[in-house]
């Protein structure tokens, strides 16, 4: 079994955390205040709970609800730098060395911010929170369309011409039932003719057909939890056989930002032990680990890593595969990449695994 000790102290890589789902509770609480905001509960630890029961409810639908209270206090600029440097700060604590940190910008407008101003406020708040972490920590930004609306393409342009200015990526969010990525085709389309990166949340809610167009029409070079491709993995002989899209999920080494705690919420699976990604690892996908939102699953890097190691059994060297795959599949350029992986995630590794 791995120590607690060795989980907080081990080098993590982050790729599927959002913003407006990893505030911290108090913070919620001295935000709301500030602004009149009423919150279902007034005290902090009690609102941290209520966070977690709240998203603990099997249904995606009533899990993304939590999200009004959050993106209420984070529609001034102030308040967003605030907490994205908390954000980092926390990430960095846990041990984390690397994280891409994803919230749409359409949804922090409310009180007169314009898109860029919301993308420049985060900017600061990482700067900030990565120049006074406890341990260091790389954070980059990924923009998000929310699916239900209409202004992916807007948001397509605004991740390209922030690219050199601490933004890796962009992707899609919310409910997936009804709304394919294919309406944001246009969107997609564009960022790949101006050779960006792009992730897409699928086969969370919905089934391989997400998971098919994601890949297959809108070319997305991660998938955000794609959980639901074990439905085109038979298990019920005595080998495993894989479906063509799963093999080509597999083959092709497309990333999986598999979200253990969050799936369990949303009813994506029934259990740690249960999980597809114990599976999904034994045969060679290019897993990695994540939290999706810290607050309403009352969770951190450490935590789940401690899940999946009590569930399936994994060892340091385990942790290791997830943190190289996880970095390797990051949106930064590859030397940077690299010299994560090379100066501080295999050293670190290297050591803690010496006889």
């Amino acid at each position: 079994m791995i120590s607690a000790e060795e989980l907080a102290a081990a080098p993590k890589v982050v790729l599927h955390d959002h913003l407006d789902g990893g505030l911290r509770a108090g913070t919620v609480v001295e935000l709301a205040g500030e602004i009149g905001h009423e919150l279902p509960r007034a005290r902090a630890a009690e609102l941290g709970a209520w966070f977690v029961e709240s998203a603990d409810s099997g249904s995606l639908e009533r899990y993304l609800e939590t999200f009004d209270h959050t993106v209420a206090v984070m529609q001034t600029a102030a308040a967003i730098t605030r907490v994205a440097s908390e954000c980092v700060q926390d990430l960095a604590a846990d041990g984390v060395v690397y994280a891409e940190v994803r919230y749409a910008p359409e949804q922090h407008l409310n009180r007169g911010l314009t898109l860029e101003q919301v993308v420049d406020a985060v900017r600061e708040g990482f700067e900030h929170g990565m120049a006074i972490a406890e341990r260091p920590i790389v954070a980059r930004q990924l923009l998000t369309a929310m699916r239900h609306k209409a202004r992916s393409m807007e948001i397509a342009e605004l991740s390209v011409a922030y690219r050199d200015a601490g933004v890796v990526g962009f992707d899609i969010a919310g409910a997936e039932a009804g709304f394919p990525p294919t309406r944001h085709l246009d969107a997609f389309e564009y960022l790949q003719r101006e050779n960006a990166h792009f992730t897409i949340h699928a086969g969370e809610a919905f089934g391989l057909p997400s998971i098919w167009q994601a890949i297959q029409w809108c070319g997305a070079d991660r998938l955000g939890h794609g959980v639901r491709i074990i439905d085109d993995i038979n298990t019920d002989g005595d080998e495993v056989e894989l479906g063509r899209l799963a093999a080509y999920v597999r083959d092709r080494r497309i990333p999986l930002e598999m979200c253990p705690s969050s799936n369990l919420q949303t009813g994506a699976a029934a259990s740690i032990a249960e999980h597809p990604i114990g599976l999904l690892a034994k045969l060679g996908f290019r897993v990695t680990v994540n939290t999706d939102n810290r607050l309403m699953s009352g969770t951190s890097m450490s935590r789940e890593l401690a899940l999946l190691s009590e569930a399936f059994g994994y060892g340091l060297d385990d942790l290791r595969w997830f943190a190289i795959n996880a970095m390797k599949s990051a949106f930064l350029p590859f030397d940077e990449r690299l010299a994560i992986i090379n100066n501080t995630i295999k050293p670190w590794y290297a050591e803690a695994l010496a006889p």
